[in-house]
């Protein structure tokens, strides 16, 4: 039994050993690194003195933070909901196809995702331009006929960043509710039609039950992934107030690349990180104990 247990752990060793090594080459050491960074005035690129806590000082006094951290708030509360709740809309109405039908409505919406954050933004710069923009006459039909530069007013920058993220990101969601719904057997609704349930019936009975656990899934995954938003939010504020638009990343982006501070960039790095695994975690965490009631 000694050598049994010998020869599973090794076996587990040779398995497991290269994927440790690889997880703490790229991702264990470089945090340590980034957090060892934020308690010094390092530059970018090169050492620094140790100043304990004065960047996190500073940079929780600083307005800029503050800024960044209310429009990575109100992007989140723009995009995670509504694309969770589109994407399961969808996902039941393409389920209900079948064979090739299915297969083209599910690549159509597909499509976006595999499409680099360049080629989405000069589509949808192209479609809100404001003389020749297809979006621009929907616009005009409730604005007395008059367009409005969509990415150039404070107003409706987030908003409609976070459209073209949902459109961009949907697919993604969509394949996961489906995988879901497709878990559930054809003769759970058989039954509850015999007894005369209605769709809606069906749905808060059957159905939201049962993908509640994809449920928890997609929104943990869009919580993570837009609270680190930067790519559209940066390209879409080129040549506008960006400090007004400024997200976390984007402030990370700004303090490490343009202003060559290397330790205020960790910190406010540091504080992302540790915003996204309390906040991820406690959301899984009430969802997954809500799924269990």
């Amino acid at each position: 039994m000694l050598k049994d247990k010998r020869a599973d752990y090794l076996t587990a060793l040779i398995l497991g050993g290269p994927f440790l090594l690889i997880y703490g080459a790229l991702f264990l050491w470089p945090t340590i690194q980034m957090v060892i960074i934020s308690f010094t005035d390092a530059p970018l690129i090169g050492d620094g003195e140790w100043v304990g806590f004065k960047n996190y000082i500073k940079v929780l006094k600083g307005r800029l933070f503050s800024k960044a951290v209310w429009n990575t708030g109100y992007f989140v509360v723009l995009t995670v909901i509504p694309s969770t709740l589109i994407s399961l809309a969808v996902a039941m109405a393409v389920s209900r196809l079948k064979g090739w039908k299915q297969a083209l409505v599910m690549a159509a919406f597909f499509l976006p995702y595999i499409l680099p954050v360049s080629v989405v933004f000069l589509t949808w710069n192209w479609m809100i331009d404001m003389q020749y923009g297809m979006i621009q006459y929907v616009v005009r039909l409730f604005n007395d006929g008059e367009a409005i530069a969509l990415t150039r007013n404070l107003p409706f920058f987030m908003p409609t960043v976070a459209v073209v993220t949902i459109w961009w990101t949907l697919g993604f969601n969509v394949l996961l509710f489906i995988a879901g719904l497709g878990n559930i057997s054809p003769e759970i609704y058989e039954a509850a039609a015999l007894d005369n349930a209605s769709r809606w019936r069906q749905f808060t009975r059957i159905t939201w039950p049962l993908i509640w656990p994809i449920t928890a899934l997609v929104l943990t995954l869009q919580l993570i992934a837009q609270l680190k938003i930067f790519d559209q939010v940066f390209l879409f504020s080129l040549g506008g107030r960006q400090d007004a638009t400024m997200v976390l990343v984007q402030y990370i982006y700004k303090l490490a690349f343009q202003q060559n501070k290397g330790g205020m960039a960790a910190t406010v790095a540091v504080l992302l990180f540790a915003m996204i695994i309390i906040l991820s975690v406690l959301q899984y965490q009430l969802l997954r104990s809500r799924g269990k009631k």
